[in-house]
């Protein structure tokens, strides 16, 4: 496990997110005439109400983002009718056809005449639902606010639908107050779909060159740092080492705690209540902190879906008190896929570990079907076994990366085969099980799946390699490969006359930081997800001690490899439902499920019995797979035990932002200043409408009221209910319909985290030198 080296526990990192000050903010009354030609003004609640929301989170949430709260996309085939976003938007062919339909429909109730004067003008309104500002335009980013009938439009061009289209905008919103405005006052009218940041307004937003010259790639920041989003998963883990699939097309998850404990994850989000497997009575486990023994590794058979196998690797201490590592394979119960059965271990492989630090604990299979193992250098400090350190002793199973064929048996009675291509079987001074060496405490290692469409890069294990005290390292495992330890740590020497040894022809790293840098690496995954299509091809890892997430991208022309910083839950670029800003600081390791989306395991307090830890999801906020490439349909499973609903602890980014302020409440004022959603007002006098020169409509059916959907909320007792419409369909049907109106609950906030501790236990827990020293 990672070296540890302990500042204050229960740090979290954070974004820069803040909580928004409300300010004065001002409602246009809709103004028209009387029958007695004087002036009446009504004031429409609704209307204050959705101003003072579109003030906490209009001028903030300025980023891409569809009507059903989601990044935009590359849609999947071409658009016919809105094509102007068949590159990248917010619709697929689907809902371009039903736009085409709704325009055509709407085309119907218009003469010739409106038809070639008004048709631009529709198609742009229609179409906006495709903007990759959808959310931005429609004041759907936040789904506690109410949505518009009609996008923001810039005023100039609302002046020219307006002379130019007035009869025909009752055909696109059911509004009666927009409607009424719209008939009497042209000002007003606008002034109601105007938007409060004038940059994203229709058509400004696409002439914005700041707003679209990276529109649909990973989002940097200044500095560089790649914006990336999470989703919390799972929470009150005991220090989780590991998570895996078992390739059965169930996509079930099985998270592991260093106690020895294995939880099964649903598809739906729920745990099971009771463990896929307990070896706690085991497994070498102490709660203090920082201890690097315990349950380390765990993988599937390949053919796990027909043989029931899986694999463990962790420490123990046998009836003579020796502390030793245990590779073994069990099998599941057949009378319950969700429980294995303990009494089928078969030990594989035993090493006695000579120091309590260094146990590696890696478990995978490759692509050539074999198991590869990864152990430590035995621990202490500068690998101090025998004349040349275990790392670089090929006669010692410690400090190698080792393969193995668990499908068969050893002449000499070991219970498994070794593969005939092992790169020293012909050395009769190496053990036949070593791949590689020179490696000094691999924490974490994985497969890369390969491009999805090439297949370039599969195969490749990466796996991230912990330093002794300067360097941290990334590298890639290849056969007979000797990495370098203890003659060498990252790029430099670490033991003089070894490193001058000319015999050595050590595999450099593919990245090395320093101390300023991090710590202690954890090392990660290749992303070859589907949700995500931007971060394919990135190496995803990061280092223990101080919460630092990493990105490395190959350069294919030099075959170099560029590192650049993630940073987590900007308030704008993270600003959608369910993903949070925060995480918890100690990263134990990273995973992937089965459709290939990349997690991470962190905790707040790294003892091995403290029920700290959490499993995050990564999210690229600014582009996702277009809607239906990633579904896919997980074969059921029989739960003999009790499901346990997920219940999210970390607040999410837009329950932060709606946050109530301690500042002064909103006042009216007669001068417009934001923008004003949809509104009505049942005590407004009805004014007759003024004559402009207007193509002729025809009359549509009498209308029904909008139906409304229900909030995709989780169950929380509801606080406030604010009004809902369907994000998808922002325009009235024709002919008009009745609809009903259902409510959105709002969610009660989780209690703040408590605070770190005090300045003086940070210090005295910062002078603890590392176990490796």
């Amino acid at each position: 496990m990672n070296e540890l080296y302990y500042g204050v526990a229960g740090d979290f990192y954070t974004s820069d997110l803040k909580k928004p000050t409300l300010k004065e903010a001002t409602v246009w009354p809709c103004t028209g005439r009387s029958s007695s030609s004087s002036w009446v003004s009504f004031f429409c609640p609704r209307a204050f109400l959705c101003l003072s929301l579109s003030c906490l989170v209009g001028s903030l949430l300025g980023h891409p983002q569809c009507l059903d709260y989601g990044p935009p996309f590359q849609p999947s085939f071409h658009l016919e009718f809105c094509s102007a976003y068949e590159n990248f938007g917010c619709c697929d062919q689907e809902r371009d056809n039903s736009i085409a339909a709704k325009y055509w429909e709407t085309m119907d109730y218009i003469d010739s005449q409106g038809q070639k004067l008004c048709g631009t003008y529709i198609k742009d309104i229609l179409c906006q639902e495709c903007s990759p500002y959808a959310a931005h335009l429609y004041d759907a980013e936040n789904p506690r606010t109410p949505l518009r009938n009609l996008p923001g439009l810039c005023f100039d061009y609302c002046s020219e639908l307006h002379f130019n289209c007035r009869s025909a905008i009752s055909l696109l919103t059911s509004d009666k107050h927009l409607q009424e405005c719209c008939e009497t006052n042209k000002t007003r009218f606008c002034q109601l779909l105007h938007l409060h940041d004038e940059d994203y307004c229709f058509p400004n937003v696409l002439k914005n060159t700041a707003l679209n010259r990276n529109l649909g790639s990973v989002v940097e920041d200044r500095k560089g740092c790649l914006q990336l989003c999470l989703t919390e998963v799972a929470n009150g883990l005991r220090n989780p080492v590991l998570m895996v699939h078992a390739n059965d097309q169930t996509h079930r998850m099985f998270v592991a705690e260093q106690v020895g404990v294995i939880w099964v994850y649903l598809p739906d989000g729920s745990r099971l209540e009771e463990p896929f497997l307990d070896i706690k009575n085991i497994v070498l486990a102490t709660p203090w902190v920082g201890d690097e023994r315990g349950f380390l590794g765990m993988a599937f058979h390949p053919k796990y879906k027909y043989n029931g196998k899986f694999y463990i690797y962790y420490s123990y201490m046998d009836e003579n008190r020796v502390e030793k590592i245990r590779i073994s394979e069990l099998k599941v119960l057949a009378s319950d896929v969700n429980k294995a059965d303990p009494l089928s271990e078969r030990n594989l492989l035993e090493l006695e570990e000579p120091a309590a630090n260094h146990n590696g604990g890696q478990l995978l299979f490759g692509v050539d079907g074999y198991m590869y193992l990864f152990t430590g250098d035995g621990g202490k400090a500068g690998d101090p076994f025998g004349k040349f350190g275990n790392a670089q002793n090929k006669s010692a199973l410690l400090g190698k990366v080792l393969r193995i064929d668990v499908d068969g048996k050893s002449p000499d009675g070991k219970p498994y085969r070794i593969p005939p291509d092992n790169p020293f079987v012909p050395d009769p001074q190496a053990c036949p099980e070593v791949y590689a060496y020179g490696v000094r405490n691999t924490w974490r290692c994985a497969v890369d799946r390969g491009d999805p469409v090439t297949k370039k890069g599969r195969g490749r294990i990466f796996c991230g390699d912990v330093g002794q005290n300067r360097f941290e390292e990334i590298d890639i495992i290849v056969k007979g490969g000797n990495y370098g330890w203890r003659a060498k740590e990252g790029f430099e020497c670490y033991d003089t006359k070894l490193c001058h040894n000319s015999s050595l022809d050590d595999i450099l790293p593919i990245f090395v930081y320093g101390r300023n840098v991090g710590k202690s690496v954890t090392g990660g995954y290749v992303y070859r997800g589907c949700e995500s299509p931007n971060l394919n091809g990135l190496y995803i890892f990061g280092d223990f001690m101080n919460g630092r997430l990493m990105a490395l991208h190959e350069d294919e022309k030099t075959n170099k490899w560029k590192k650049q910083d993630i940073c987590i839950g900007s308030r704008k670029a993270c600003a959608f439902p369910g993903m949070i800003s925060s995480y918890s600081k100690f990263i134990i390791s990273f995973a992937e499920d089965e459709a290939g989306e990349l997690y991470f395991m962190s905790t707040s307090y790294p003892s091995a019995y403290a029920p700290r830890g959490s499993l995050y999801k990564f999210i690229d906020p600014a582009r996702r797979a277009p809607p239906g490439k990633c579904k896919y349909k997980p074969v059921p499973v029989k739960t003999k035990s009790k499901r346990i609903p997920f219940v999210p602890r970390a607040k999410t980014v837009l329950e932060l932002l709606n946050e109530p302020s301690t500042t002064k409440p909103l006042k009216k004022s007669s001068t417009p200043t934001a923008s004003i959603p949809r509104v009505s007002s049942k005590k407004a006098k009805k004014t007759p409408s003024t004559k402009i020169k207007a193509p002729t409509v025809k009359p549509a059916p009498s209308g029904k009221k909008r139906q409304k959907i229900k909030a995709e909320a989780k169950p929380h007792k509801p606080k406030q209910k604010v009004a809902r419409i369907s994000r998808t369909t922002p325009a009235p049907p024709l002919p008009k319909k009745k609809s009903s109106h259902l409510t959105r609950t709002k969610k009660p906030l989780p209690k703040k985290a408590t605070p770190a501790k005090e300045k003086l236990e940070k210090r005295r827990k910062d002078s603890r030198l590392r176990s490796s020293f």
